[in-house]
């Protein structure tokens, strides 16, 4: 959709939705991880368009999870395998359902299309779980040959080979079809999706996060009120000279997340102490486990910082963001965090995989222990690299990650599932065997499970 339709346009075709209902793998944390921000950017999305939203979740409640009444979202508590939601589903009657992720589609899709088989039902998959392991395993190939990473990670043919003959895989992509459609984070997701598993585009939404713009640089806004505000906040950021550090933050329960810690701390860590002896990394993330925290060893520089309650402060006081990820999938916050803090990040080829689109990174971009340590130390010392790189990520933001465009792409695609819903479904068949397949094999175990439950009570 055209960037250029205005959103008065779009909510022209778009009934306003009375109810909505979010099933989540997990209760948001946005402080924890990207997964967390970006379910609060969609519930926000959902509050704007709907008078009701309601997120619901079979998940034991995390330590860092948001007060969603405090957002006028109501909270509500499900069971997996039990009858209690075909209930409590059916008296709703919702116009949307959301999924997030796919293992809640499995769970949860027979059962919302049971109950409401006019709702539309829409998967946001996070990132693609299959790619994520298929790389995993590319990367234990090459540590077996003494390679630091597989550079073979965007090759269509290579992934899809590995990703194709597992369990995993099959799941998503039929969870996929299922729906009326996906929300991709990443647009090599997407092409993954329509080359090589012959999804159809139609089924699948780019909708990347949704951040505020940092400045305006469309020439329609004459909102000098807005520009000012956003020019404050910049000139509020810590400056060059101000900052100090690197720093690093991820979840450390994400194996991505631990991953760049290891090698961060075994290669290339060394290599910047050897070039720039009193280097400090501190290491942000929720939920460290031991063998993290084990690590922590200030005489080398290397600090285990666990769980930061404000990201955002963190990423705004240090001077570097490194973060080499060698595996992965999706798109990465804590680079689009980086970006609004103003500043550079370092990564790998598939750290910032569709994340800058035609635009250069802001920092630098390496696949090598040596020369990722190189960038590091150059970018560290010199204050007009730095404030080059710092400089690009508003741009990156303001035309990648406009929450206001967004939006709009977002508003179209729901108006026109709303408008043709049927027809759009019948021109899925595979998305309605696999539904006719699914269903029954998942009613069966499902009333099968609940009734062993039963009998065990």
């Amino acid at each position: 959709m055209s960037l250029s339709i205005s959103r008065n346009q779009v909510l022209a075709t778009m009934q306003t939705l009375s109810t909505v209902v979010v099933i989540g793998y997990v209760w948001p944390e946005p402080n924890s991880s990207a997964a967390g921000s970006r379910m609060l950017q969609l519930l926000a999305f959902f509050k704007q368009t709907s008078q009701r939203v309601i997120f619901a979740s079979p998940a034991q409640l995390g330590e860092h999870r948001v007060q969603l009444n405090t957002l006028d979202i109501e909270e509500h508590n499900i069971e997996l395998n039990c009858e209690s939601f075909d209930h409590w589903i059916n008296e709703l009657q919702p116009e949307l359902v959301l999924f997030d992720r796919f293992m809640m589609e499995e769970q949860f899709g027979w059962r919302v299309e049971q109950q409401c088989p006019n709702c539309i039902r829409i998967l946001d998959t996070e990132d693609l779980h299959s790619l994520r392991e298929a790389r995993h395993q590319l990367l234990k190939l090459a540590l077996k040959a003494n390679r630091e990473i597989d550079l073979q990670f965007d090759h269509l043919d290579i992934v899809y080979q590995i990703m194709v003959t597992t369990d995993v895989c099959q799941r998503e992509i039929a969870a996929i079809l299922r729906c009326d459609l996906t929300l991709m984070i990443s647009k090599f997701e997407i092409h993954l999706l329509t080359q090589k598993f012959n999804v159809p585009q139609a089924l699948l939404l780019h909708l990347p996060f949704m951040l505020e713009a940092l400045y305006f640089n469309d020439n329609k806004t004459d909102d000098d009120t807005a520009t000012e505000r956003c020019n404050k906040a910049l000139n509020a950021l810590p400056t060059f000279a101000q900052r100090a550090h690197f720093v690093t933050i991820g979840n450390f329960r994400h194996a991505p997340n631990w991953d760049t810690i290891l090698w961060l701390k075994q290669a290339i860590w060394p290599k910047i102490r050897k070039l720039m002896p009193e280097a400090q990394l501190h290491i942000f993330g929720a939920y460290p486990p031991k063998k993290a925290t084990s690590l922590h060893n200030p005489k080398q520089g290397f600090y285990v910082q666990g769980w930061a309650e404000d990201a955002f402060e963190v990423l705004s006081q240090a001077r570097i963001c490194l973060s080499p990820i060698r595996f992965g999938a999706g798109i990465k916050g804590k680079f689009t965090d980086a970006m609004l803090c103003s500043t550079p990040s370092i990564t790998t080829s598939v750290g910032a995989e569709s994340m800058h689109g035609d635009f250069s990174w802001p920092g630098a971009i390496h696949n090598s222990s040596n020369d990722i340590a190189k960038a590091a130390v150059e970018l560290y010392h010199c204050a007009a690299l730095w404030q080059q790189a710092s400089d690009k990520g508003a741009t990156i933001i303001d035309t990648h990650y406009n929450k206001t465009h967004l939006s709009v792409q977002l508003e179209a695609a729901i108006g026109a599932l709303q408008k043709d819903l049927i027809a759009l479904r019948l021109n899925n068949f595979t998305g309605m065997m696999l539904r006719h397949h699914h269903h029954k094999s998942t009613k069966y175990m499902a009333q099968w499970i609940a009734a062993k439950n039963s009998n065990l009570k």
